[in-house]
């Protein structure tokens, strides 16, 4: 039988069938001895196949991904994490206080996005708790990301009176991952868009200016049959994997529109001769805070600011 991995907690895993009713699973061991080195060997999103004896569920099969996202275990090296697959479109949720989310990890998570072809989204949350200057800085950044790039931005505050109708209309009909910081506001996010989950929400931390994780597993949520949200656990840190270095420059849209125009075919976009990327960025169509991000995925610098 077939079914829809909703929730991941480690051995366990949630399934629904195609009635749309849930049961817990468990997976064979042979999935942990796949070629790549991965923590976890199935992910929210995954289409599973099982068999049922005696009551007890075992996944003997994952149906062909559509694609995934995916990014280096934090906590085992040489290893990578399975976020989510099969995805429509992913959401970060970003904020410039309370805590705020580096241009680091904001590139880097589009990076991975682009590696596999995802439709990235950036929502710039709590920007009621921002000064004129700060607001400043939230158009300056929606400005590099939406008419530099090419991303869709949105500029809000999730309350407790609900979303506008652009932010609902932007749900409809997709399964959307969800990622930010601890403390952004996608559990905040989830509460709106599926009151009845009821997910817990943690005060950040006023003297480290960081969110206290409470959500400790990723989740599938759904709005209705057709439309789906992917919770997971706030990531302090977001590390590539499957990216090598000579093709990170094709991940970056404003970047890869100049990469045949390079004089040498191989250019990194460092020190190189006649490299197309280095003029564009001195003519200001590369902006320089995408072109540090740039720099420093390329020399594994994890750019926190």
């Amino acid at each position: 039988m077939r079914g829809l991995i909703t929730r991941s907690t480690g051995s366990w895993y949630r399934v629904q069938l195609e009635d749309q009713s849930s049961v817990e699973a468990r997976i064979r061991g042979k999935f942990k001895l796949d070629d790549k080195k991965i923590t976890n060997p199935i992910a929210v999103g995954d289409f599973v196949e099982m068999e049922e004896t005696n009551g007890e569920y075992v996944i003997t099969e994952i149906v062909d991904r559509v694609n995934y996202i995916i990014r280096q275990s934090p906590r085992k090296k040489h290893h990578d994490h399975l976020i989510a697959s099969n995805v429509d479109q992913a959401v970060v949720i970003a904020t410039l206080k309370k805590p705020r989310t580096s241009l680091g990890f904001i590139d880097r998570f589009l990076v991975t996005l682009e590696a596999f072809r995802i439709p990235g989204i950036i929502i710039f949350n709590k920007t009621d708790l921002l000064s004129e200057e700060e607001l400043e800085e939230v158009n300056y950044l929606s400005f590099i990301y939406e008419k530099k790039v090419g991303y869709k931005c949105y500029r809000t505050s999730f309350t407790e009176h609900g979303l506008n109708s652009d932010l609902e209309a932007l749900f409809k009909n997709k399964k959307t991952l969800l990622s930010g910081h601890s403390g952004a506001g996608k559990s905040t996010l989830i509460n709106l868009l599926v009151p009845e989950v009821d997910q817990k929400v943690s005060e950040v931390s006023s003297f480290a200016n960081k969110g206290v994780h409470t959500t400790t597993f990723a989740e599938m949520f759904f709005l209705d049959e057709e439309t789906s949200v992917i919770d997971t656990p706030g990531i302090k840190e977001l590390a590539l994997s499957e990216i090598e270095g000579e093709e990170l420059a094709h991940y970056f849209p404003e970047m890869r529109a100049h990469l045949g125009e390079c004089k040498f075919h191989n250019c990194l976009h460092t020190n190189e001769p006649g490299c197309a990327v280095k003029a564009a960025l001195e003519e200001g169509e590369i902006t320089e805070e995408r072109y540090y991000s740039y720099v420093s995925m390329l020399e594994g610098d994890d750019n926190r600011r």
